[in-house]
């Protein structure tokens, strides 16, 4: 079955693994230019670092991907703390960037939905793959997908935003 069978996703295993290092020296160079800008907002400088740990757990995701003869249970295994360390590191700097209360509570929803679509599918998929059921891969797909979305929606902010 393709959902478990990780020979079937090498192809988009070394796609993601390109696109994401790619993205993530983008980001870097978007918040060297606007450093100063980045540092007088309280909770910017979280949500760049968010935003680089979202592409490097794309890459680490991918890496795993790569290795050969892995049993299910090293890849879900090594797929579920991927995700659970990184989906917790994601989620304190959430806390600690989300805009003020005072702020309209949809901008504080939206940001938690994207910062979960693109970790809590990764944490599903390495347990998916140790149970030999559900959705396997196809999960963590869903979380590259959304990592990598996510990630540029935060990078237009620390680029283009911040300049308004």
């Amino acid at each position: 079955m393709a959902a478990f069978d990780i020979s079937s996703w090498k192809d988009l295993f070394v796609a993601s693994a390109g696109a994401s290092a790619a993205l993530a020296g983008l980001v870097f160079v978007a918040v060297s230019i606007n450093i100063d800008r980045i540092l007088k907002f309280k909770g910017l400088p979280e949500r760049a670092l968010q935003t680089v740990l979202l592409l490097l757990s794309v890459v680490l995701v991918s890496i795993i991907g790569l290795i050969p003869g892995q049993s299910h249970i090293a890849l879900g295994t090594e797929l579920l703390v991927e995700g659970l360390v990184f989906g917790a590191a994601i989620a304190m700097l959430l806390r600690r960037s989300l805009p003020p209360r005072s702020s309209p509570q949809s901008w504080r929803v939206s940001r938690m939905v994207v910062m979960a679509t693109g970790t809590v599918p990764l944490i599903i998929g390495g347990a998916s793959i140790l149970a030999q059921s559900g959705g396997g891969l196809y999960w963590t797909v869903g979380g590259i997908i959304f990592a990598i979305a996510a990630a540029v929606g935060n990078a237009w902010v620390l680029m283009v935003e911040i300049l308004r």
